[in-house]
């Protein structure tokens, strides 16, 4: 078994019906994807229909399980109710939500007007709550549980970083979102979890980061303690047993999955990795040499 293969049994979504807002291209793609391959009938959204439309043909081309494809602005509440309303008159029900429209890019936050702030905001996190709420009233009207819902964080959530100063900031909210409406709607039957991912290249978003040859400059594997970029399957791995009932006892978890990215940068003494072992020997002596003084 490797890390680029599924880990999941065959049919373990098969009574889901799973939304997944980002659903067109890049990562929110192969989770999708993913999703359907495990039997689920999978609605897609992003604001391209053409694109989704492509995607739809492609999944179902691979997986023999019908996808539905509905544009809609994450941001403007009534376009998710309109999908949500499409996606149950075409499945009969949805009772999965996978909140990964997101948009980013990097500068000076000085730089950015209060429109361009702004506008990432409405995406990830007003976006995220629109369709978590959209979907969470229908869910406690309808009863009838269990109902699922899986967040994409990221790790600077955790600790700021300059240069997304917006995506950190609504990324942090969608971690409180999700903790807080873990415990407060548990008794309804509604789990809700995230991911924080490291580094996942794709390139629609990657390039759009670091533009020209910066992703050569930029080299992330070293920043990285296992010296790789994720692979998009182990993250649909991870997406997939999070929307299953196999994760029926977790429940307001935020599970990383960076190979070590953002530990490696908290620790304070971390770069000492760079420290070639004659270089240690010699740390050594200059150590006991003090011990002794």
């Amino acid at each position: 078994m490797q890390h680029t293969e599924g880990m999941l049994r065959e049919g373990t979504l098969s009574d889901k019906v799973i939304l997944v807002t980002g659903g067109g291209t890049g990562l929110g793609k192969a989770m999708a994807t993913y999703y359907s391959e495990l039997g689920a009938k999978v609605i897609i959204s992003s604001r391209k229909q053409e694109v989704l439309d492509k995607t739809a043909a492609e999944i179902t081309a691979k997986s023999g399980n019908e996808v539905l494809a509905v544009a809609a602005d994450v941001r403007e509440y009534e376009q998710i109710e309109n999908v949500i309303q499409k996606g149950i008159e075409k499945f009969g029900k949805i009772n999965g939500l996978l909140n990964n429209a997101a948009g980013n890019f990097i500068s000076p936050t000085e730089r950015l007007s209060h429109r361009a702030f702004n506008n990432i905001i409405d995406i990830v996190l007003k976006g995220s709550t629109n369709c978590t709420l959209a979907l969470g009233k229908y869910w406690i009207e309808k009863g009838e549980g269990p109902y699922t819902v899986v967040n994409i964080a990221t790790t600077y959530a955790f600790t700021g970083s300059g240069f997304v100063v917006p995506s950190a900031c609504a990324k942090a909210g969608v971690i409180a979102m999700t903790r807080s409406l873990a415990v407060e709607w548990a008794k309804y039957g509604i789990r809700l979890n995230a991911i924080a991912p490291g580094p996942f290249p794709s390139k629609g978003a990657w390039d759009r980061l670091l533009p020209g040859d910066m992703k050569d400059k930029f080299d992330m594997t070293k920043k990285i303690p296992v010296g790789r970029v994720g692979v998009k399957q182990e993250l649909a791995n991870l997406s997939a047993y999070l929307m299953s009932d196999y994760s029926a006892f977790v429940n307001g978890e935020v599970v990383t999955i960076d190979g070590g990215e953002w530990l490696q940068g908290a620790g304070e003494f971390n770069m000492l990795s760079m420290v070639k072992p004659e270089q240690w020997d010699m740390l050594e002596m200059m150590i006991r040499g003090v011990k002794g003084s």
